[in-house]
């Protein structure tokens, strides 16, 4: 048989898309999941606002480059579920031909999908792969299962598990997410309101009451960037205050950029924000008055929900996933969390039955790796480069013959050693 090409892999998220090849450990590109376009709508008119067909058909831009005056910027995906199917093929459009100069009848493509992704987008999707782009297979896989899958990296063949909790946190929202052989439990799925955006936010907001002479225009800027460079998640908040009042000149950082506008160099100092920012995971009051559930509590309540005989396991493999969950100590401070919460339970049991019941103790364990950022990603592109990816994916043969519901149901890896 031929050789064949390697598979693409696409990550569609909120916030940033990542594409590349198969085989490869890291996406070849990594760019924001926005799209702009030149509308040439009267006002008032809703339903010319779709640009006009013809030439104008391919005249917009994506991703880093989509910051044009006089057009207009849209996010196809929110929340991390696609929401304008047109804007989104053509994104697919750039993406294959543009960035990854991509021939789509030789490439079978895995597509990511987000928990409880409705059975009628997948059904968009394998219409437009199959379609527009004459895909000769696709693959729509959980975004979880393939996080799960990424994981392997940090452990021995033999422990190779499709059975865990998946914790994915990135720049628009975060899920816990139970996943037992390979299948994720809906049910128990738990979605947080908090993520990446929500901590770049409130870390804007802390710079903004010290008015610390940002620019205006760099302010969100700036705070992302010092949530990236010097966020950490610290044991406990008030030791931490007190570590930072015994001695600021070591704790303190200082951050130093240029405004794009007059190009002044402005610096910043960089104190608590370092701490309060990623504690929102922990204490989500800090910045959201309307949900006060920590993130253990979430994990612990999602587990205790599912099935009684795949609990010890989802507690065993607590994966991390998503850029947001790159904090320092962050995999040790959840796992702490979480301990306690199931040694408590374990401790109350205990006393309810007087001392009769002596229940065996559950073992947490949160993994981290050094491929949770584009775990997701990462994942896709070690599914995709073995041979039962191949039997597993829905071809173009089966979609003439049976149409888009084929891609209603995605078989699941068997766990491959």
């Amino acid at each position: 048989m031929a050789a064949r090409m390697p598979a693409c892999v696409v990550d569609c998220g909120t916030g940033y898309t990542k594409l590349g090849f198969a085989g490869n450990t890291e996406p070849q590109y990594i760019f924001p999941s926005g799209i702009a376009i030149k509308e040439t709508a009267v006002v008032g008119d809703q339903a010319a606002r779709r640009v006009a067909k013809g030439v104008n058909d391919l005249d917009f831009y994506i991703g880093d480059e989509a910051d044009v005056s006089g057009y207009a910027m849209k996010y196809p995906v929110r929340h991390g579920i696609v929401e304008d199917w047109d804007l989104m093929e053509r994104f697919f459009e750039q993406i294959i031909f543009k960035y990854l100069r991509a021939e789509p009848e030789d490439h079978y493509f895995l597509c990511t999908e987000p928990p409880l992704n409705t059975p009628e987008n997948r059904e968009y999707l394998a219409e437009i792969m199959f379609e527009s782009f004459n895909v000769p297979g696709l693959y729509i896989a959980v975004q979880a299962v393939l996080a799960l899958a990424a994981s392997w990296t940090s452990r021995q063949v033999g422990e190779r598990t499709l059975t865990g909790t998946v914790i994915d946190s990135g720049d628009g929202v975060t899920h816990v997410i139970p996943v037992a052989e390979g299948y994720v439990i809906g049910s128990c799925i738990k979605h947080i309101p908090i993520a990446g955006r929500d901590i770049t936010y409130f870390i804007q907001q802390l710079l903004r009451e010290r008015e610390v002479g940002i620019p205006p225009e760099q302010s969100l800027e700036t705070a992302k960037a010092i949530k990236e460079r010097f966020g950490y998640i610290c044991p406990d908040v008030a030791k931490e205050f007190a570590k930072y009042d015994a001695q600021p000149e070591k704790w303190m950082k200082q951050y130093s950029s240029v405004n794009p506008v007059n190009k002044n160099t402005f610096t910043v100092d960089v104190g608590y924000e370092r701490f309060l920012g990623p504690e929102v995971f922990f204490h989500p009051e800090f910045c959201n008055p309307d949900f006060t559930t920590p993130i253990s509590e979430i994990v612990d309540t999602c587990i205790q929900n599912c099935p009684i005989d795949v609990r010890r396991p989802l507690y065993k493999n607590i994966v991390l996933s998503g850029g947001s969950t790159m904090f320092k100590d962050f995999g040790r401070r959840l796992q702490r969390d979480v301990k306690r919460v199931v040694d408590a339970r374990l401790k109350m049991s205990e006393e309810l039955s007087a001392g009769r019941l002596k229940p065996k103790p559950i073992d947490v364990n949160v993994i981290t790796h050094h491929m949770q950022r584009y775990a997701v990603w990462f994942g896709g592109s070690m599914l995709a480069s073995t041979p039962e990816f191949y039997q597993v994916c829905h071809t173009k043969a089966d979609y003439n013959e049976h149409g888009p519901s084929i891609c209603r149901h995605n078989p699941v890896f068997g766990a491959m050693q």
